[in-house]
């Protein structure tokens, strides 16, 4: 990890950096899988399958069967886990349900919103050395709680052409039943325009490499939504003197597990405190399994040491952190102070650990310093707002007037008549 002592503000641009994903390399390779996808259908995601994941597929719909079967290749204490989690989450999700009632915002005018499901969603869960059947809960179990009448599910095969059972086990969990054994690029491409064995769906969601990220990045152009811009996933800790170098290396290596691309920050007062972390970190690294994955996310992650608490808070603002731990004596104090971080972790016993998987919160996060824009998945994410209002007669009357001021100051005539005649009828 690379280490800065009390560095001058002018320097912080540079410390909030992320590693740099050039995109643009990706976009012609990209472009050319989604535009064959969009004219071949089937056959171009069965191509590019063989082609990207060495795996060929004659059909790439999970069937009923495979789903039910899942359920007996998974240990119980994981299923039992699986359960526990679901549960908490849609707990914490159910809350996040809120219309607005009809009000009157003038006499004889109202106005309420309601909430209404997307229609069709679609949801990407990557495979590969880390099958994350977690976010199939994340994503699944708040699309179901907003009434989405169609919720399918990609995810990219093994070399035998199945998904892992945990994955499967978790979509027919939340009620998921159109699963499919497509991965990467192409798995965007069939979501985004539809073809004859996979449904179009109006807004995709979920985590991927970079060129997942990249596919997400150009369907959004074309007219499907996306649920965030993403980037490499990242941890923020920001401690003081109080805190555990042995728990502030845990989080710092759980979160650079994740890929070489990671990103781990610490930012702290106490000068001690990383020194123990830094020889913590090298301790701990040498007994994790995913050991070179994680060196390689530590050679672009920063040990940063602040002159005060109110700098430490002020930089990682800056930062805008997608997971933020707060390590301090007063953490919901500092914690008031934080404006930009896609969740937070308050004191020295919630791990990042626990929001990724189990106490309800989603961990499907904004990155890259989106979180100084926009907010992590939630309920809201799945769903839309309509507004309506319903006018009496006395209530048109009532505020007629302000209407043909503002449209005529505006120079829209029509809109302005749209409400004397009414008045004239």
């Amino acid at each position: 990890m690379n280490t800065f002592i009390e560095p001058e503000r002018s320097q912080w641009e540079s410390l909030v950096s992320r590693p740099t994903l050039d995109n643009l390399s990706l976009v012609d390779k990209v472009s050319a899988v989604l535009k064959a996808v969009k004219s071949e259908g089937d056959e171009a995601i069965l191509r590019y399958t063989q082609e990207f994941d060495q795996v060929s597929l004659s059909e790439f719909s999970v069937s009923a069967e495979e789903l039910e079967k899942a359920a007996t290749l998974i240990s119980t204490d994981l299923k039992n886990a699986i359960q526990i989690a679901a549960s908490n989450i849609e707990a914490f999700h159910a809350k996040q349900s809120q219309d607005i009632p009809a009000m009157e915002t003038q006499p004889g005018v109202s106005c309420w919103r309601k909430s209404v499901g997307i229609e069709k969603v679609g949801l990407y869960i990557p495979g590969g050395s880390a099958p994350l059947f977690s976010t199939i809960l994340m994503l699944g179990i708040p699309a179901k709680l907003a009434g989405c009448k169609e919720v399918i599910l990609c995810s990219p095969p093994d070399k035998e052409g199945n998904l892992h059972p945990a994955i499967l086990f978790a979509a027919r969990l939340v009620g998921i039943t159109q699963v499919f054994k497509i991965g990467g690029v192409q798995a965007i491409g069939a979501m985004a325009f539809g073809t004859a064995s996979v449904p179009k769906v109006y807004k995709i969601f979920g985590p991927g490499n970079q060129y997942v990220t990249c596919a997400k990045e150009l369907i959004q152009r074309t007219g499907t939504a996306i649920d965030m811009p993403a980037g490499p996933s990242e941890v923020l800790v920001l401690a003081d003197e109080t805190a555990n170098p042995v728990f502030v290396a845990a989080d710092l290596l759980s979160q650079a597990e994740h890929g070489p691309d990671s990103q781990a920050l610490l930012i702290t007062t106490s000068k001690d405190l990383a020194i123990s972390v830094e020889k913590e970190v090298q301790v701990q690294l040498d007994q994790l399994p995913r050991k070179d994955i994680a060196a390689k996310a530590l050679q672009h992650s920063k040990l940063i040491v602040v002159k005060s608490m109110k700098e430490a808070i002020d930089l990682s603002n800056q930062y805008a952190s997608e997971h933020l731990i707060i390590s301090t004596n007063n953490p919901e104090e500092v914690a008031s102070q934080i404006v930009n971080a896609g969740s937070i972790f308050l004191g020295n016993y919630s791990p990042e650990s626990v929001g990724d998987y189990a106490s309800g919160t989603n961990h499907t996060l904004p990155t890259n310093g989106y979180a100084t824009a926009y907010s992590g998945v939630s309920l809201d994410s799945f769903v839309r707002k309509i507004t309506f209002q319903k006018l009496t007669k006395e209530g048109l009357e009532g505020i007629a007037q302000t209407v043909v001021t503002m449209a005529e100051a505006e120079g829209l005539r029509a809109h302005a008549a749209a409400v004397t005649r009414r008045l004239k009828g």
